[in-house]
């Protein structure tokens, strides 16, 4: 389900990273699933960027690696298996990504903190959870958790079938 055409039609990499990654940013897919954004991310970061790929499933890296590619007219991509308490990463990134996988997350109040720690000052965060299975209320509790770790809110992109927000490193 997450890696069809049809889920790439309503929720377009370009257009959702459009104005967020610019050549030689360093950006981090966290839970990167079937690769559709690092792959993007890639591109726009261009050959003196840095993308990093995180996700808990050794099956998602190695779909995402191999759709991926060698990648050659992007940014450099590091594939990382995180664990379930932690990312387990260092980085100093311009820009972070959680495409519908926050909600999955049990301790929320801790990855952002973890996110936080990976993003240089005024570095941005996209969460992007799915409409149909967070309410309202739990995305709102989300961004409360977000706030706990520094993060305020930049914007609300409308995505669509999607609760969103852009955050920002304090």
């Amino acid at each position: 389900m997450l890696d069809n055409p049809f889920r790439r039609f309503f929720q377009n990499p370009e257009k959702i990273l459009s104005g967020h990654i610019r050549p030689g940013s360093t950006v981090i897919d966290i839970g990167c699933g079937p690769g559709d954004f690092t792959k993007t991310m890639a591109v726009m970061a261009g050959k003196d960027g840095r993308v990093m790929a995180i996700d808990l499933q050794e099956a998602m890296l190695r779909h995402a690696q191999e759709k991926c590619g060698t990648n050659i007219s992007g940014a450099p991509i590091s594939w990382h298996q995180c664990m379930p308490d932690s990312l387990g990463i260092s980085a100093q990134a311009d820009f972070a990504l959680s495409f519908y996988m926050v909600h999955e997350v049990p301790d929320q109040d801790r990855l952002f903190r973890e996110v936080f720690q990976c993003l240089k000052p005024g570095g941005k965060y996209l969460i992007v959870e799915p409409v149909f299975h967070v309410t309202g209320g739990a995305f709102n509790s989300t961004l409360e958790a977000a706030a706990r770790a520094g993060f305020r809110i930049d914007e609300r992109p409308e995505i669509s079938l999607s609760r969103t927000a852009v955050l920002v490193k304090r």
